[in-house]
């Protein structure tokens, strides 16, 4: 079985040969990414599939935030660069959940928990992330729950 890095690596060989500068950009700007988190602590160490999806869910959110900032500041052409590699990235990451799915998960987590009130906040969103495992931003998951709490 390869690894995603593997993975990674082979698609961005791909990339290149097919002349695809924003996928063969985006790739070499995650591989890099993952060899500096390889190379962080005391010694280097092979990243697991989990740390490298830790690794690109963070490149694609730092996208996602550069696209916006850009879009604001009228740099439409910047902007449309961002969001296509984000695109890129979104293709490593799991399948993002729906509103409807993250109301669902937070309203069984929390009738399953038996929380209540503004005082089980962090109790509750433990439970949820562990549920939710990186497939909705952190963001929209703590408002749902600090709705359906706050209910």
């Amino acid at each position: 079985m390869t690894t995603l890095k593997d993975r990674l690596t082979t698609d961005m060989r791909t990339a290149l040969k097919a002349r695809d500068e924003i996928t063969t950009s985006t790739l070499r700007m995650a591989l890099a990414a993952v060899g500096v988190a390889e190379v962080a602590g005391k010694s280097k160490r092979e990243l697991s599939d989990e740390e490298v999806l830790a690794v690109l869910k963070k490149e694609a959110k730092k996208r996602v935030e550069a696209a916006t900032a850009f879009a604001d500041a009228g740099r439409t052409e910047q902007a449309a660069k961002e969001r296509a590699e984000e695109e890129v990235l979104a293709r490593y990451l799991p399948a993002q959940l729906s509103d409807d799915d993250v109301k669902a998960i937070v309203s069984k987590v929390i009738a399953d928990g038996g929380f209540s009130g503004m005082s089980a906040m962090g109790q509750a969103m433990k439970a949820v992330q562990a549920e939710v495992a990186g497939r909705a931003d952190g963001g929209m998951v703590a408002a749902e729950v600090k709705r359906q709490l706050g209910a």
